[in-house]
């Protein structure tokens, strides 16, 4: 009997229990309209307007993206934290506010036990903490996640965010340096009196989370307030300024710099050893110079390579001697040929007669004959009506006997076919000097293909005969 009533009693708690749960969403709604129905988003949440909030601050660096050395910019990855009661370094954070809100409290007994709310930020007070030296393009690069709200006003706002700030990078001693990059974070209207920032560590940065780069050692991130008065406004502004330390890992640049430079050091001291009599001594010593000469020499036909590939014709013209050395023997000599053309000695010799044939008889054409590119008969034929000018006057027939008589008689003004003939001429030109810019583009790139072949056969050619000379002056080259 007694344990039929104990088994009831079991039951009859766990019924209560469930239906305690099972009235937390009307519970947490009708809460939430309590809390929201009167509140004001735009005012401080204090209960004397003489006093400032305090707000913990905090932030978690979690990963360095990026250190942009030429801008100077820092990218980190980090979360904010604040705590209320890019030269570019581009980093992970979160950030961390908390404050206490005097609007938001509530006896959790009188709303089923609800201890602790999640409300978007856009419904609620929120400090306007941003970093002061943000390189990003919207300036603030945090996301907004909900608020953390506790039933005694506490609130904490986490919003994680890819951070770019600016950031002096000193490479003076480079590859062996370190860098110090600050984040600055304050608010940008509340000044020291109405919003008073606090570091919620004073170990400064949370780096438990921190992901290791590979091109960066982290050393620290202290923290520190900082109060200022700026010359714009009489009251002090509170900041917090978080300094990024980080040390250069030289791994890869020592054996990738540091290391060549060395042996090839090494290598020229190494002749300062040789017997001063030794012919040895002063062969290495010409073959360092000769390797040192190519090296240069690459690197200044290199430029002249490119510098022909990027040419146009609106900024240079291919003289004719460039023209005749590599678009035409220089490819004939090392074998090269361009799509369509075949290069050969006689191609070379027929094309130099047919531009100067060209040219003669361009000079020779009239006007219309040019502009139209038909064979220039019309002078002839209008010799011939001149000649006979006379007895066809004489028979009181009349005819055109010129070129302008021709155009009157017609009925079209030498007006108007001098208008016509102006637009073909204009067209045409425009035509054919398209094809003279595509075609002398082509001919630059195609004369730097010339110059970095020839180079590559005469560099070849260069080392080996220095390399053999080398090694063949050697009394012996393998010892057994």
């Amino acid at each position: 009997m007694y344990f039929v009533m104990d088994l009831y009693l079991i039951v009859l708690c766990l019924l209560v229990i469930c239906i305690r749960d099972s009235l937390q969403g009307p519970h947490e709604k009708r809460l939430l309209n309590h809390l929201l129905a009167t509140y004001n988003t735009l005012e401080r949440p204090v209960a004397n307007e003489s006093e400032s909030l305090e707000v913990k601050f905090g932030l978690t660096l979690q990963q360095i993206i990026d250190v942009d050395e030429k801008n100077q910019i820092l990218t980190t990855n980090a979360w904010l934290n604040l705590d209320e009661k890019n030269q570019l370094l581009i980093t992970n954070i979160w950030l961390s506010l908390e404050w206490n809100d005097y609007n938001l409290r509530w006896n959790d007994s009188d709303y089923g036990g609800v201890r602790d709310l999640r409300i978007t930020p856009n419904k609620l007070w929120k400090p306007d903490v941003l970093m002061y030296n943000s390189a990003d393009e919207g300036f603030d690069g945090t996301y907004h996640t909900n608020i953390v709200v506790k039933h005694n006003g506490s609130c904490l706002y986490v919003p994680p965010g890819i951070f770019k700030s600016t950031c002096k990078i000193d490479i003076t001693w480079f590859p062996f340096d370190d860098q110090h990059c600050e984040m600055k974070f304050g608010s940008w209207t509340y000044d020291g009196n109405q919003l008073d920032l606090v570091l919620n560590s004073d170990d400064g940065g949370d780096l438990s989370d921190f992901i290791t780069n590979g091109e960066w050692y982290l050393i620290g991130m202290p923290g520190k307030k900082n109060t200022i008065t700026y010359q714009c406004c009489p009251e002090p502004y509170v900041d917090i300024t978080f300094t990024i330390q980080i040390r250069r890992r030289t791994l890869y640049y020592f054996f990738n710099l540091i290391v060549p430079c060395v042996l090839i050091s090494s290598m020229a001291l190494l002749g300062f050893t040789l017997p001063p009599d030794s012919g040895e001594k002063l062969t290495l010593g010409t073959y360092f110079n000769c390797i040192m000469f190519m090296v240069a020499s690459s690197v200044v036909l290199t430029v002249v390579v490119l510098n022909y590939h990027h040419r146009t014709a609106d900024s240079h013209e291919m003289p004719p001697w460039i023209k005749a050395v590599f678009l035409q023997w220089l490819p004939w000599i090392l074998r090269m040929g361009r799509p369509g053309k075949k290069i050969t000695r006689k191609t070379i010799i027929l094309a130099n007669r047919m531009k100067e044939l060209e040219l003669k008889e361009r000079s020779s054409k009239s006007l219309l004959a040019n502009v139209l590119d038909i064979e220039d008969d019309f002078r002839h034929v209008t010799s011939g009506i001149t000649g006979s000018n006379t007895a066809i006057s004489s028979s009181g027939f009349s005819r055109p006997t010129t070129v302008d008589d021709h155009h009157n008689y017609s009925g079209c003004s030498h007006k108007d076919l001098h208008n016509i003939l102006k637009e073909l001429q204009f067209i045409t030109n425009r035509m054919r000097k398209a094809d003279e810019e595509a075609e002398l583009i082509s001919d630059w790139k195609f004369a730097a293909m010339v110059v970095d072949r020839f180079c590559l056969f005469v560099f070849t050619l260069f080392t080996i005969i220095a390399t053999v000379t080398v090694l063949l002056s050697a009394p012996h080259i393998i010892v057994q």
